[in-house]
């Protein structure tokens, strides 16, 4: 079975009309109360001024009608649902003097859609009567008939010209639905568009979601890949060990339960991030629990020589939050490029006034000629520092120099001066500068 979908244009006059018989049925309790009111001037007063005065006193009710915050829900949403405009929501946020602009334009939409509403129902309500009336009497051999003028229509071949008038009545009618649609679209935006109050607020919304998206994006990039890289490994090393040195596989296996229980929990950490209104089931990691992140990597078989002097526990929480997952990522990066056979060296200092960090593998030879082909690896200086230029390689080091950046801190990345090694190099301040 076809459903007949009307013409866009035939849709858009009829909501257009719908719109605006919504107006001037919304002016009409208001219009009830002001002449209601005007009946109670005196006697003598002559007609246009109690016209003036209805029309006064209905305008004020109008504005009074604009201060109920649903008075505006309701309007953005026939605007949006019949004239296809697209305003936000009305937001709560503005409330006070700040609000009295918002009230006023309310108002003043209020008072617009009725009287322009009112008029144009009205207009093509006696059109259309018009219409059907002129054909009617030329019908019936001739009348006279009443529209604001009296119109003398003949019979027979005279009265002919009601035919075409008939045609063109219904058509004034809808320019005249879809006129008042066009000038309630362009009224719209600036009467019931959000104030720049409500507008910074939505802005501001949208830069904390964005925030949370990219952090998000690191937590899962730097915990989620630092555990997959780590049980790979060890599932690779169970699989070559579980006939030769069935104890050796079993010891992978163990620690690639426990990489996994991990990182479950890790993930369970970061998806926290994301449930507005209640904290993470377990503390974010810091530099407290560098330990274990080297125990983790050690059980994958790779050789880990770690270094770690000053107090960790006295680093600002920031800064050990952000250091932990950027030593995580260039471990997972060494485990990933370099493989469980090559050692690797953690350094890590903290001082009165700098955290520095260090992070050591020897260069696989067909990943460094990996590295040559698509050389996209950052070494980047915060402008803080004097110079900064970027050269990365995939999402981990990118992440890493934009948690260091953040901190107002130094990256680079690279061989080092010997050529044989990778060396990741992090300082971060933990001193506000003078």
């Amino acid at each position: 079975m076809r459903t007949l979908i009307p013409p866009p244009f035939l849709a858009d006059t009829c909501k257009s009309w719908l719109h605006a018989f919504l107006g001037a049925a919304a002016g009409l309790p208001a219009l009830a109360a002001a002449v209601l009111m005007v009946a109670a001037a005196p006697a003598g007063w002559p007609g246009p001024v109690r016209a003036a005065l209805c029309l006064v006193v209905w305008s004020g009710l109008c504005v009074a009608a604009g201060r109920l915050r649903v008075a505006r829900s309701v309007s953005v949403r026939l605007a949006n649902r019949l004239l296809d405009t697209a305003l936000p929501a009305p937001g709560h946020s503005v409330t006070g003097a700040d609000a009295q602009p918002h009230r006023l334009r309310t108002g003043a939409w209020l008072v617009l859609h009725g009287l322009l509403g009112g008029a144009s129902i009205t207009v093509s309500g006696l059109l259309l009567m018009v219409a059907a009336a002129l054909p009617t009497a030329w019908l019936r051999g001739g009348d006279k008939i009443t529209v604001f003028l009296p119109v003398d229509v003949a019979g027979g071949a005279p009265g002919l010209w009601t035919l075409p008038a008939a045609a063109l009545l219904p058509a004034l009618a809808v320019c005249t639905a879809k006129g008042t649609g066009s000038l309630f679209r362009r009224l719209a935006p600036p009467l019931l568009g959000p104030l720049p109050a409500e507008r910074l607020a939505a802005l501001e919304g949208q830069v904390r979601v964005l925030a949370q998206r990219n952090r998000l994006a690191r937590e899962l990039h730097d915990s989620i890949g630092h555990s997959l890289t780590a049980s790979t490994i060890q599932a690779a090393v169970a699989k070559e060990l579980v006939e030769t040195d069935p104890a050796a596989a079993r010891r992978a296996l163990t620690g690639l339960e426990e990489v996994s229980r991990a990182a479950l929990d890790d993930l369970d950490h970061v998806l926290g991030l994301l449930r507005e209104g209640r904290t993470p089931t377990s503390p974010p990691f810091s530099l407290t629990d560098l330990h274990a992140l080297v125990d983790r990597v050690r059980r994958t078989g790779t050789d880990v020589s770690s270094d770690v002097t000053g107090d960790m526990a006295g680093v600002p929480a920031t800064v050990s939050r952000e250091a932990y997952r950027i030593v995580q990522e260039g471990l997972t990066n060494a485990l990933r490029h370099g493989g469980p056979s090559e050692p690797v060296g953690l350094r890590v200092a903290a001082t009165a006034a700098w955290l520095e960090v260090e992070v050591t593998n020897r260069i696989n030879p067909i990943n460094w000629i990996n590295r040559i082909a698509d050389p996209v690896l950052a070494t980047a200086r915060h402008p803080l520092a004097g110079r900064a230029h970027r050269r990365g390689n995939g999402q981990g080091v990118t992440g890493i120099s934009e948690r260091v950046h953040l901190l107002r801190g130094e990256v680079s990345a690279g061989p080092d001066a010997s050529g044989t090694c990778w060396l990741l190099a992090v300082r971060i301040p933990l001193r506000s500068a003078p």
